[in-house]
């Protein structure tokens, strides 16, 4: 029996945890996860948005032990680095929203987010303009936990008990343009260092882009010489639909794009940041030192794993069956709008959805009692389930899903 009390379990209420008990997944396969007592469900968020290519992948498993035998990893500071971080770097290189874009390793989305908001600031000195110092977030946007990340999002009880954690954030309305020319006119283009948008909001409920809203702020900040950083974390690595980005699909061309999630697929921890060459470019002509790096930035390991994670989504062709999904997910959770405890379905756009709930208050309690019918499903934003699957989960799965969704609303 595993001894469950000693865990702290991240954003959990941990005295309702140990009341009730916690969820102890023992396995998966596919789109499936089973518990340690052997009951099976479908996994409606793929993890924590991540894994893409499905559960139990063993040659990810494989490509990872056969790195760690040779070597483990090794610092990529200065001008070291394994061979396996340089074949990624070089690989991701070559499927970047923006061509020519360096490749910044970090452990995860939290530190790429920060080291995206630490660059653009640096990136503002070196170019002799160091007031552009504010980064700019939106409302109901999530960019991870660090310091940064929640200084910048747009979600108010993740910042509170803390104090004021990064005097030069601020937060703009989500869905409207005319509020970052506001904030523009405002504090001044010459203090603003760097915008962050999210293409979905993701852990702040599952919202959709306006029509036309990201093409608009995208072309703001090029007219106000303000960064334009897509904080691709979920939507990264295929689950916008068809292409390897959401700023592909939209042609962003963002001066910088944060990811993590599925470019391991979550099978281990591993962060990288997309970097153009206009931004780059100043610390690559010399005499510039970067002082900014993580000790498993680049993990060999992980760079194993993201090599085998990208060889399936190619070989088995995941980014169209992402875009399936996109149509799967539209097709079977729709139909749950007209049901009374539901206020809203949106999904559309990548193989994302929420089903946003009438009483938010039942967000938490569903979860458990979506698990009564064989899903695990999580709640997002502010009373809003989120579907994520894995782009192996199949059109029957999906309206296997829909069905329970429907039975566990009654």
């Amino acid at each position: 029996m595993t001894n469950t009390q000693a865990l702290w379990h991240g954003f959990a209420d941990m005295g309702a945890v140990s009341e009730g008990g916690p969820f102890v997944v023992s396995r998966g396969e596919g789109a499936y996860i089973w518990d340690d007592k052997g009951n099976r469900y479908l996994d409606a968020t793929a993890g924590l948005w991540f894994t893409n290519v499905g559960h139990g992948r063993a040659e990810i498993a494989d490509a990872v032990a056969e790195q760690l035998k040779s070597i483990a990893h090794f610092s990529n500071f200065g001008d070291f680095a394994p061979e396996t971080t340089f074949a990624l770097a070089e690989r991701l290189s070559a499927i970047a929203p923006v061509a020519g874009s360096k490749i910044f390793f970090t452990s995860g989305g939290s530190d790429s987010v920060d080291t995206a908001a630490k660059l653009a600031r640096r990136y503002w000195h070196e170019m002799g303009k160091p007031n552009k110092r504010i980064v700019v977030g939106r409302q109901k946007a999530y960019h991870g936990m660090h310091v940064a990340g929640t200084a910048l999002a747009g979600i108010p009880v993740n910042r509170e008990g803390y104090g004021e954690l990064m005097p030069d954030a601020r937060t703009v309305e989500w869905d409207n343009g005319k509020s970052l020319l506001e904030l523009i006119e405002r504090e001044g283009a010459d203090t603003i260092a760097a915008f962050f948008v999210e293409p979905i909001i993701g852990a702040g409920g599952i919202y959709l882009p306006p029509e036309g809203y990201l093409a608009e702020v995208r072309q703001i900040c090029r007219e106000h010489d303000i960064l334009f950083v897509v904080d691709e974390v979920v939507t990264g690595f295929g689950r916008i639909g068809g292409s390897w980005f959401a700023s592909t699909r939209f042609d962003l061309q963002p001066d910088m794009v944060t990811t993590a999630k599925g470019l391991t697929s979550g099978y281990v921890p591993m962060g990288a940041v997309f970097i153009a060459p206009r931004v780059a470019e100043p610390f690559f002509s010399g005499g510039v030192w970067w002082r900014h790096g993580y000790t498993y930035g680049g993990h060999a390991g992980a760079a194993a794993a993201a090599l085998a994670n990208l060889d399936i989504l190619e070989r088995e062709n995941l980014l169209e069956e992402s875009a399936r999904l996109e149509r799967s997910l539209h097709e079977h959770l729709s139909p749950l709008a007209e049901h009374p405890r539901v206020a809203e379905v949106r999904s559309g756009l990548g193989a994302v959805a929420a089903v946003q709930l009438a009483d938010p208050a039942e967000a938490l309690p569903f979860v458990k009692t979506l698990r009564e019918h064989g899903i695990s499903g999580r709640a997002a934003g502010v009373g809003a389930m989120q579907f994520s699957p894995s782009f192996v989960m199949t059109d029957d799965e999906v309206a296997e899903m829909a069905a329970g969704v429907l039975k566990a609303l009654g």
